[in-house]
């Protein structure tokens, strides 16, 4: 528990939302997930607008169909949870899934790492645009274009979730964030991330 004394005259307060939206029987939807379905669909649809957009084009021709932008989405979703949870195992708690390798496959429990899921996806989008002789580049670029909103969802999860905190403060716009075992004040810094990313 922090020393009265050393708090900020004013804190933020960190509002208590359940990570839950809600539940039926065992199978609960949470804020994380949405953020994902959301930006997913987000960049799908944004991209497809771009795709179809002769101006935007050299020649009028985008790079790929949208069709194969349909197709790109599917691939993506797999290299974004797979990489996701393949990075959070490997960086971030190896020695569990080492002990109890059939909790690799226990998503419901949490357990996903941006930089697996930015390798994943990237990964994912190589062998896509491979299989479709699309130059790799002008794909990145369409997929580039609806990635920072996807990101700011998913880091607006992150603050419901009271995880990814940022640094110590005594500045006003600190805040307790009830995960943290200092409990003290922190950079509220995926809203931070949310707001300059998205």
């Amino acid at each position: 528990m922090p020393d009265i004394l050393t708090l900020p005259l004013s804190l933020l307060s960190y509002p208590q939302i359940d990570p839950v939206i809600f539940s039926i029987g065992p199978l609960s939807i949470r804020w994380y997930g949405l953020g994902y379905v959301a930006g997913i669909l987000f960049g799908w649809w944004y991209s497809r607008r771009l795709v179809q957009t002769p101006r935007l084009w050299a020649q009028g021709q985008a790079p790929l169909s949208p069709v194969d932008l349909d197709d790109l989405v599917v691939w993506a979703a797999i290299g974004i949870v797979a990489g996701g949870r393949i990075g959070y195992i490997l960086f971030y708690d190896l020695q569990r899934y080492l002990a109890h390798p059939l909790d690799m496959l226990a998503l419901w429990e949490g357990g996903m790492s941006f930089h697996g899921g930015m390798l994943g996806t990237t990964l994912a989008m190589i062998l896509f645009a491979r299989s479709r002789g699309i130059p790799v580049w002008s794909l990145f670029d369409v997929v580039a274009a609806g990635v920072p909103p996807a990101l700011g969802l998913v880091r607006v999860a992150n603050f419901i979730n009271a995880e990814l905190w940022g640094r110590p403060t005594d500045a006003p716009i600190g805040m307790i964030f009830p995960t943290d075992p200092l409990q003290v004040p922190r950079h509220p810094s995926q809203l931070y991330e949310a707001a300059l990313e998205g």
